[in-house]
């Protein structure tokens, strides 16, 4: 493929011109499409950095001078340039190269983890190491707008300023976006630096000429700097980086290469913490993604490369489910708000927010903030939902515990994309979500197995006055509904009862959430063996019912099934529950082991972990051969 078929490290741009350096962007962009279409991915970002990506590999030398990119969605073009054009038909494929940098695939490749806003602190902490071991070496970090209304940015900015020495270039990459267009004060401010590219040397200008002026002069300008609302922050914006004691370049244009090439080349020789502010278009060259209002195309799954169509009929899935319950609820109840951290379409609140959009908020990249003012909304007698992909809620553990929890506050969590979620990979997974909620006191955690059971579960999340309320459902399409043979006093449902076998064991089956269903398969290979096996679902996973104790103390074995990191699942609350109410029935845990799943289909990540339907059913065969051993034994 021309120019890039002849690339295989970095190394082989410094002696392109820049011609060449056009026609290797439109090569990209044409490899991009293909690939990406044939797999699915965050197809947008990357086409928006494409230039970007080729004039910071042209000017800096990686891996000497690191190149470290903020949640990494926007790698492919990295990837590309450093050796694994070649890769991409295995892109976020079982085996294959991961959809974010990966350091076991590169070199090149220094960070790992896709939750943005962290990309400022690794680069100082690398900057900091360097100027210790006495080495000369420029650290770069790529972070978009929508990552700059992350606090931790901005604690980053305060420490990397303070080394005025220490060569650090970060680059903003403005796209006016992050998942959905980019929100809060600091995006319009870069949005008034976009349009006013000549007001920097004027009101510098001005600035000179009123100090100047002596006393008088100063406190003109203190005024005029200070009255915000009345200039609308023209003073600010120029000022905003130099305040910080950092130099500020630009905007320059992300799509042309002449221009990024320039500022770049001039940042690389800069001494001390710079920042190049490089105006990109999410999508850029592919009309599909351009005209997508949305997300321009932030991710995609299989589509038609030439017009941008999705190939599979999209099926029912969970969060439109969520979306359906959120609306009718608010249409009953006018205390119900909404709050999202950038990320209204793919948690399902679009809809909500077209309804009501004076009871939603949009806080952008910020899940600490949104949990917190989630808290000031419910001191003042709201009922905020946080909707939020599980692995997210990570961030804002602090402030569910401190800030919700502590004051038995009625705020309710809505966590997309629990569980294994499969080719976003190990940042992306949310196998962790069960562990952290379960161990905040006063909270409740519900896990549906199905549509009906979401829609059902929300609403008594939403009755809940006295504390927080969770409720956690994986990503994909609905599974059939499964009817409850009876429901107990507790909550807790019973999805199959057997006593077929008066000389069999008896098997108690646990299971959380969506796997309801293989947990009925299971069932049936067990009764063929004679063994009698109850299957229940929990629906509240936190706290654990009482009825589950009795249930235990009936059989012969417990397995509890679930969809995450198994220390500290539910499968070690309802133990220790047992062990508490001095209940020896043996029980068993499935869960995923403590490590990081990799990028892979969920089915296959499940396979590998003996979470499949074999892999479920060898295991509790195995215990029931112990059990009866034991018995022979005794």
């Amino acid at each position: 493929m021309g120019i890039l078929s002849g690339l295989s490290s970095p190394a082989d741009l410094k002696d392109l011109k820049l011609g060449q350096l056009e026609e290797l962007a439109e090569e990209i962009r044409q490899l991009l499409v293909e690939k990406v279409s044939a797999t699915g991915g965050h197809l947008g970002p990357n086409l928006g950095v494409v230039e970007l990506t080729i004039a910071l590999h042209k000017i800096f030398t990686s891996p000497h001078d690191p190149i470290i990119f903020d949640t990494s969605h926007q790698s492919y073009v990295h990837k590309i340039l450093t050796g694994r054009a070649g890769e991409f038909d295995t892109l976020r494929q079982k085996g294959g190269i991961s959809g974010y940098t990966a350091r076991g695939e590169s070199e090149h490749d220094w960070t790992e983890s896709s939750h943005a806003s962290a990309a400022l602190s690794v680069a100082d902490g690398m900057a900091k190491a360097f100027e210790l071991s006495g080495l000369d070496r420029q650290v770069v970090a790529v972070v978009g707008d929508g990552a700059l209304t992350g606090g931790m940015c901005w604690e980053a900015l305060n420490n990397i300023a303070s080394g005025h020495d220490r060569n650090v270039v970060i680059v903003v990459n403005d796209n006016g976006r992050s998942y959905s267009p980019t929100i809060g004060g600091f995006a319009d401010n870069l949005a008034r630096l976009r349009m006013e590219r000549s007001y920097d040397e004027i009101m510098e200008h001005g600035k000179k000429t009123l100090k100047s002026m002596g006393w008088v002069g100063e406190r003109t300008f203190e005024a005029l700097a200070s009255f915000k609302e009345g200039v609308k922050s023209q003073i600010i914006p120029t000022e905003m980086f130099p305040e910080l004691g950092m130099k500020y370049v630009g905007p320059v244009k992300g799509h042309d290469l002449k221009s990024l090439l320039h500022a770049l080349d001039y940042a690389r020789s800069y001494e001390g913490p710079i920042i190049v502010h490089a105006i990109t278009e999410k999508g850029h060259g592919y009309a599909p993604a351009v005209n997508d209002v949305a997300d321009q195309m932030h991710a995609t799954g299989i589509i038609d490369p030439l017009t941008g169509e999705a190939l599979s009929q999209a099926k029912p899935d969970w969060t439109s489910v969520f979306t359906s319950s959120i609306l009718d609820a608010a249409e009953r109840r006018e205390d119900i708000v909404a709050i999202t951290a950038a990320m209204a379409g793919p948690t399902g609140l679009a809809p909500f927010a077209e309804a009501y959009p004076e009871r939603f908020f949009d806080v952008g990249i910020a899940e600490q903030h949104a949990v917190t003012s989630a808290a000031g909304l419910a001191l003042a007698g709201k009922h905020p939902v946080v909707a939020i992909y599980s692995t997210f809620l990570n961030r804002a553990f602090d402030q569910m515990l401190m800030d919700v929890a502590l004051l038995g506050l009625p705020v309710t969590f809505v966590l997309d994309r629990s569980g294994v979620t499969g080719p976003d990979g190990a940042s992306h997974n949310g196998v962790w979500d069960m562990a952290l909620t379960s161990i905040v006191p006063g909270i409740r955690v519900a896990a549906p197995r199905d549509g009906a059971q979401l829609a059902e579960l929300f609403d008594d999340c939403l009755d809940v006055t006295d504390g927080p309320s969770v409720i956690r459902y994986p990503k994909g399409a609905l599974p059939e509904e499964i009817p409850a043979l009876m429901q107990l006093g507790d909550g807790v449902d019973i999805l199959r009862y057997s006593d077929a076998a008066t000389e069999g064991l008896d098997v108690l089956l646990v299971a959380v959430g969506s796997f309801a269903g293989v947990a009925l398969g299971v069932a049936d290979a067990l009764e063929a063996q004679g063994i009698n096996v109850t299957v229940v679902d929990p629906r509240w996973i936190v706290p654990v019912a009482g009825s589950l104790i009795g249930l235990a103390d009936d059989h012969d074995l417990v397995v509890v099934i679930e969809d995450g990191i198994i220390r500290g699942g539910i499968g070690s609350l309802i133990s220790e529950a047992l062990s508490a109410a001095e209940v020896d029935t043996p029980l068993r845990r499935l869960g995923f082991p403590s490590m990081f799943p990799m990028h892979s289909s969920r089915g296959e990540l499940l396979a590998e972990v003996g979470l499949d339907h074999d892999g479920i059913l060898a295991s509790i065969e195995g215990w029931l051969e112990g059990l009866l051993a034991d018995d022979d034994n005794s």
